[in-house]
């Protein structure tokens, strides 16, 4: 089983959101879609509803971010980095 850095996503409120990307990275996306819907065992999701989780986890494995996060006092967003 092919093992992705994407869990499944939270059945969340929609949000809209406008950004313009490379023809490639959309490519890239909707086949990430695919793939998770697959090792999911449901239909792949909206390509869109991919980029906030993966600019989450990219924000939260950044190790130099966090530590200048933690350096400069800013707020934390989101539930998962409350507290």
């Amino acid at each position: 089983m092919t093992k992705l850095k994407l869990g499944s996503l939270a059945d969340d409120k929609p949000v809209k959101i406008s950004v313009e990307l490379p023809a490639a990275v959309h490519r890239d996306l909707v086949a990430y879609a695919e793939v998770l819907g697959r090792t999911s065992g449901q239909s792949a999701p909206d390509p869109a509803k991919l980029i906030v989780p993966m600019v989450e986890r990219f924000m939260a494995t950044d190790r130099a971010f966090g530590k200048a996060r933690r350096a400069g006092g800013a707020h934390p967003v989101g539930p998962e980095r409350s507290g």
